[in-house]
């Protein structure tokens, strides 16, 4: 089966576009966690964030804050989410996106991370980055 996102850059199936260049293509997530929320991804299929190449990658990213702009303009959040959920087990579509998600006072969306701080020694965050400075290698 292919890729949704390829078949609605493809117009094979409708989408509420906001944004378009050569590379990249913007759209409203049809679950609106809030309003405006929106995806933006690379026309080239590519898998997930592993997958992107430099190139790829900052044709992105440069089209974000256009769009992250616009949202902004256009309804005046307090802020703005930037999410990748990369691979397994919450990429739901295997197709690299960014979901921009506005924030409004009490929009009930809920975000979270675990807080492991109080747990962890100095060894510790030395360990961690140590072994991501070694991964570069």
């Amino acid at each position: 089966m292919a890729c949704i996102f390829c078949q609605i850059i493809e117009g094979k199936i409708p989408s509420y576009k906001v944004y378009e260049d050569d590379n990249v293509y913007a759209f409203l997530d049809i679950t609106q966690g809030t309003k405006g929320h929106t995806l933006v991804i690379p026309k080239k299929h590519i898998e997930n964030l592993y997958a992107l190449d430099d190139t790829i990658a900052k044709e992105v990213f440069s089209a974000v804050p256009k769009v992250a702009n616009a949202l902004k303009k256009a309804f005046n959040p307090i802020g703005l989410n930037l999410i990748n959920n990369n691979d397994k087990p919450h990429q739901t579509v295997f197709h690299f996106h960014v979901h921009l998600i506005p924030r409004y006072p009490d929009d009930g969306m809920q975000l979270s991370t675990l807080n492991h701080q109080e747990t962890l020694t100095q060894s510790d965050y030395i360990e961690i980055q140590d072994a991501i400075k070694r991964a570069f290698k």
